[in-house]
């Protein structure tokens, strides 16, 4: 089975952005137009932020804020991490479980051109990173 590479998985994906001053609520209908669950905030053409529906939850409506009014800048993840395209998959599954985030923004020459998600593992990866896991948990058992 050959590995396939980020640029692959995001081949064709539509790119869903908005600037920093964008509302929640407006984030918020885009994201359910699309049916995603985080978009880039982009300004100039640079990543600026990640917003999720988790962002959303936990520092909008937990924090008593309003939707219609508060800016995306307000409540993002600024200066998210990033991953280069050209990287095998399973590292940005690893990148994601470890530093324990569901999105995962795709940049290449400072520039956003695509998003991988935790949905994208329902595929050949899914099974080798399990695989994995187990593997080093043994390893771990072994050596303890």
């Amino acid at each position: 089975m050959t590995e396939r590479t980020i640029r692959q998985i995001i081949e064709g994906q539509e790119l869903l952005t908005a600037p920093s001053t964008t509302t929640v609520a407006e984030a918020a209908g885009l994201m359910k137009q699309r049916n995603v669950g985080a978009m880039m905030v982009v300004d100039d053409g640079k990543l600026v932020g990640v917003f999720t529906e988790r962002d959303g939850l936990f520092r909008v409506l937990a924090a008593g804020l309003d939707g219609g009014t508060t800016p995306l800048s307000k409540v993002m993840t600024a200066n998210p991490k990033t991953i280069s395209p050209d990287r095998p998959f399973t590292h940005a599954l690893g990148f994601m479980h470890e530093s324990r985030f569901r999105h995962l923004p795709v940049v290449e020459n400072g520039r956003p051109i695509g998003m991988i998600s935790v949905r994208d593992a329902l595929g050949p990866e899914l099974e080798a990173f399990v695989y994995e896991l187990l593997r080093q948990e043994q390893v771990s058992q072994i050596l303890a």
